[in-house]
């Protein structure tokens, strides 16, 4: 099944190792460490294979992806000889993607939304592909600001044909990608296809979307751990995390209005699992110093038999891209089989790789991760 994988962020850190693992996966240059899609519970789901994949996407950024990657090698994130084993399949991805058209202010959103799948339509041509899977791993937007179009396609369609300016940009790629008929995964906390209008239109096209926000480090630690307090009837009555992290995401989270998004997403969680609220919060730092690496700490306060009160820390380190792509991969292989079974509208079967998975109020990862598998097991039933 030879499947595109369009890539919104095309030129940043997760879309860079995303890129370079696929093709050194393909040629037998790493493991498949991370990818959950590599396990025997999908091997019989008819999943595109890592050498039917082609990238392309969109990008405002110039930085080929041959020194991006060489960057990123530089900083540890691969080794340091795999941007150049893996230079021309790097150098083709990079021929792909595209500048965005909402680069021109004097482009409309209507004429942005045009262009854009005009660009994934010659992708699709171009490589002569079965489909195309649009993900979105670009920077984290603030919090939308709900306005009528949103509510309907109907109200949507009349507000972009009079020249109107009323989607934030994850949600301008989002309907794009539904106006190409491809399924659409938010990987970023951003708006995306989260707007009623975009929802009815997915549905209209007969489309799957998933999101939102990967799960990759502190959040996927507490999905697992807070069930076990849950379970063990250990009342929890504080949850503090600070975040601490440099590269383009701790910029982006620099911003007061985007890093709003985050915090809520990571949050979420908690509340979700244990049904009732928790002091805390989570505090999300930029130390450039960081790079692509970030670090997490956590301190949970907690009462036990009697009101016994008892602390538990730990800390997390991790390579965000590293922990990123390779989830990247596993959505965009899971929703194209899913676009080829038919599926429209939200995906809440992949709520397993999310912080804030639409069409499900499911946290705990265990159970997420049986939902997931549940569904494997229905399409190999199916045959």
């Amino acid at each position: 099944m030879r499947t595109g994988i369009w890539l919104v962020g095309g030129r940043g850190s997760v879309a860079t190792t995303t890129i370079t693992g696929a093709a050194a996966m393909r040629a037998g240059l790493a493991p498949a460490y991370g990818c959950v899609t590599e396990l025997p519970a999908f091997s019989s789901i008819g999943l595109p294979g890592f050498d039917e994949l082609v990238f392309g996407g969109h990008d405002v950024v110039q930085t080929d992806l041959v020194k991006r990657a060489e960057e990123l090698a530089a900083a540890g994130v691969f080794p340091r000889n795999l941007p150049e084993a893996v230079r021309e399949d790097l150098m083709a991805a990079d021929a792909e993607i595209l500048p965005c058209a909402d680069g021109d202010a004097s482009n409309t959103q209507a004429m942005v939304a045009e262009a854009l799948v005009a660009d994934i339509n010659d992708f699709r041509r171009r490589n002569n592909l079965e489909r195309v899977v649009v993900v979105n791993v670009s920077s984290t937007e603030a919090p939308i600001r709900k306005v009528p179009a949103h509510e309907s396609l109907a109200a949507l369609r009349e507000a972009l044909a009079q020249g109107q300016s009323v989607l934030p940009s994850s949600s301008l790629f989002a309907y794009a990608a539904f106006l190409a008929d491809c399924p659409f995964v938010d990987f970023t906390p951003s708006p995306g296809a989260r707007v009623p209008a975009l929802d009815e239109l997915a549905r209209e096209r007969g489309l799957p979307y998933a999101g939102s926000d990967g799960k990759t480090g502190e959040t996927l630690v507490k999905s697992t751990l807070a069930p076990m307090f849950a379970h063990r009837a250990l009342r929890v009555k504080s949850w503090h995390g600070t975040n601490v992290l440099g590269g383009g995401d701790g910029a982006n989270l620099a911003d007061p209005e985007r890093v709003v998004s985050k915090a809520v997403s990571k949050a979420m969680v908690l509340e979700a699992i244990l049904k009732y609220q928790v002091e805390g919060g989570v505090h999300i730092h930029n130390l450039v110093d960081m790079g692509d690496w970030k670090t997490a700490w956590d301190h949970v306060t907690f009462e036990g038999f009697l009101g016994t009160r008892m602390t538990m820390q730990f800390i997390w380190q991790g390579c965000d891209s590293s922990l990123a792509a390779p989830l990247v991969l596993d959505l965009a292989r899971l929703v194209a089989v899913a676009h080829r079974e038919g599926v429209s509208g939200p995906m809440p079967e992949l709520a397993f790789f999310f912080k804030d998975p639409v069409g499900t109020d499911e946290h705990e990862l265990e159970r997420q991760y049986t939902m997931l598998t549940d569904w494997a097991e229905g399409l190999q039933a199916k045959g």
